[in-house]
Order: C-alpha cells, then sequence, then structure tokens
C-alpha cells in the first residue's frame, strides 16, 4: 500500500528574522525575491571613510536572509560620517537609494544613488535632492508612487515655531519629486508633534535656542480603500515611549489628521520583551496579500537594532500591528 505524500511544513520565523544589527529596515521584492536594506552597526564613522556603506539581505522565502554586502559606494567629498535610513525606489529600469548623509544629529542632507541591479552597488548622483540651504536637517526620505504614476517624497525636517499647538522638533513633510533625484523644497506639511509620548528630550539645545524637542520620523505611505496612511515612529528611540502610529489624509498631499492619544497605536514597547519597536516600512508577504511591517526593535540589553517583521491588519479605526512578537509565527 503506498503511502500519501508527506504535506509541505508551513514556514515560520522568530523575531528578531535577523540575528546582525539592521536597523531602520526596508524591505521590498522585485522579481520574486525580497531584499532588505538598512542602516548599519557604524553608521556614524568618527573620521572613518567607509568604502561601502548600508548592509543589504536577500530572501527567497522571506524567511531565510542572506547579505549580499553593503549596497552603497562612499561618496566623493566631505558631506559627513553618518549615514542614515536607506529605502529603494524602482522607475523605468533603475534602482534609486534615499538616505541623508551629515553629522551626528547636525546638517544632514538628502540624497539619492543609482544602480541597474536591486543589491548594488549604487553610486551617488553628485547633487542633494533637496538644497540643504532649504533645510539644514533632512532625514528618513520615503518615496510613494501613487496610482497615477507620479512619486512624492515624504521625509522629516526640523520645525521650530508652534502655530496650531504643535512642538518644536522634527516633523513629517511631502512633496512631488520633480524626477526621481529632484524636489523642490516647496512642501506640505504631514504631521507635527502634539503629545508628550513624542518627546525626544526636554531642554534641548538646538539652533541657538533651548527646547522641549520632539520627534516624528520615518515617514511609510500605504494607500487603502482610497485612503493614504502615513505611518511614522514617535518619541526618543532609546525610550519605552518611542513607536508607531499614523495620520490619514484623502490625498496624497493631504492635509493629514491623527487622533490625539497618549501612546503610540500601530506598535510599541513590551517591557521585559521588545524594547523600542519603530521605523518601519511595509511589505507584502509571499501569498500575495497578507502585509508585514518590517522595523526595528532593541535587544533587552540595547546592545543592537535588529530587523523583526509582523502582520499589519486594517481596521475601521485605521492600522494595527500583531505585535509586536518573540514567539515563532507562520509565514502567510
Amino acid at each position: 500500500m503506498m503511502s500519501s505524500p508527506q504535506a509541505t511544513a508551513p514556514r515560520s520565523f522568530q523575531n528578531p528574522a535577523y540575528a546582525e544589527y539592521f536597523a531602520d529596515p526596508f524591505v521590498f521584492q522585485h522579481e520574486g525575491t525580497y531584499y532588505a536594506i538598512g542602516t548599519g552597526p557604524v553608521h556614524c564613522a568618527s573620521g572613518v571613510v567607509e568604502a561601502t556603506i548600508f548592509p543589504m539581505l536577500r530572501s527567497a522565502d522571506f524567511v531565510t536572509w542572506e547579505p549580499t554586502g553593503a549596497a552603497l559606494v562612499e561618496p566623493a567629498g566631505l558631506l559627513g560620517n553618518c549615514h542614515w535610513a536607506p529605502e529603494i525606489a524602482f522607475d523605468k529600469g533603475t534602482f534609486y537609494l534615499y538616505y541623508s548623509i551629515g553629522v551626528e544629529d547636525k546638517g544632514h542632507q538628502l540624497r539619492v544613488a543609482t544602480s541597474q541591479r536591486p543589491e548594488g552597488p549604487y553610486r551617488d548622483t553628485g547633487t542633494p535632492v533637496l538644497d540643504p540651504s532649504l533645510a539644514p536637517f533632512a532625514i528618513d526620505a520615503h518615496p510613494f508612487q501613487d496610482d497615477d504614476g507620479q512619486w512624492y517624497l515624504f521625509y522629516a525636517r526640523d520645525f521650530l515655531d508652534t502655530e496650531g499647538d504643535a512642538r518644536p522638533g522634527t516633523a513629517l513633510v511631502v512633496e512631488p519629486l520633480i524626477d526621481m533625484i529632484r524636489i523642490t523644497g516647496d512642501y506640505r506639511t504631514v504631521l507635527r508633534a502634539h503629545h508628550d509620548w513624542q518627546r525626544y528630550q526636554a531642554d534641548r539645545p538646538m539652533y541657538d535656542g533651548v527646547y522641549d524637542w520632539h520627534t516624528l520620523e520615518g515617514p511609510c505611505v500605504r494607500k487603502h480603500e482610497g485612503r493614504y496612511y502615513c505611518l511614522y515612529s514617535g518619541g526618543n528611540w532609546q525610550n519605552e515611549s518611542y513607536g508607531l502610529d499614523f495620520g490619514v489624509a484623502d490625498h496624497v498631499l493631504g492635509p493629514y489628521t491623527e487622533t490625539s492619544v497618549d501612546h503610540a497605536r500601530v506598535l510599541r514597547t513590551v517591557p521585559g520583551k521588545v524594547l523600542g519597536p519603530g521605523h518601519n516600512s511595509v511589505v507584502v508577504g509571499p501569498d500575495g496579500q497578507t502585509e508585514y511591517v518590517a522595523y526595528h526593535a532593541w535587544d533587552l540589553g540595547m546592545t543592537a537594532r535588529r530587523m523583526c517583521f509582523d502582520k499589519l491588519t486594517w481596521t475601521p479605526d485605521g492600522p494595527i500591528c500583531v505585535g509586536p512578537t518573540w514567539d515563532p509565527q507562520v509565514v502567510e
């Protein structure tokens, strides 16, 4: 009597999905293969010029991730020693790597590099995406393509005013891309900080003054049932209050609104288990339907930020994440 073939065991993983340091994860799929790019462990190399920047991973099954090397060739010139938060867009046969470069938390400018392959090497185009004189601190570029093919760039920049009860600090803006390497600087404000949990640091010396500084960063936009949801990370990335929240709009340029809350609604710290989850991207799983939030979280000793995945669920009140998790989960 012939035995029936054994069923294929479901694929599963457990957070963190990748064991090494991998912050600000941006995960995307191209021609059936998954890629992830992130901020590496030496993202501020004091006085050190690194040959290549930003670790890149590749996966055929969304479970096992292998390094492919660093993606970005160090741009020429003394632009800074800190390289943060890479994201990649694909348009008309070319891959565009957006990132910021500067010195610690000062003087960051947005740059873009290009490659003909998803894993690189990426080479800087030689000019900033945004004139640094228009924004002395600009980070966390997020390219978004709407249904009509138009590309937009969401990013974070600093504000000092308190108009409309907004709080001074880093906040989110958006503007159309002229082409894949240029924006005008004529931005629309997406979200400003209004809540205590979004505080980065009290009495922080900034711009020749002292401010109760708040931070919104790491924008990631998803269009769901005709509305635009801008997920972001708020607060201080070193604190338990840091987490993921969102604003929503009927048009990609806004206006965006958010619900007044006292904590991050999509992802936040679980004491003793997961610390400081944030800076996310969203990717569709192998079933072509299930959405996952890719984010980083600290180990409990705060020695490294590592890449994690959890499922994104849409509710009448907006997106929530089934997590953060630390137990094995089956890949859909």
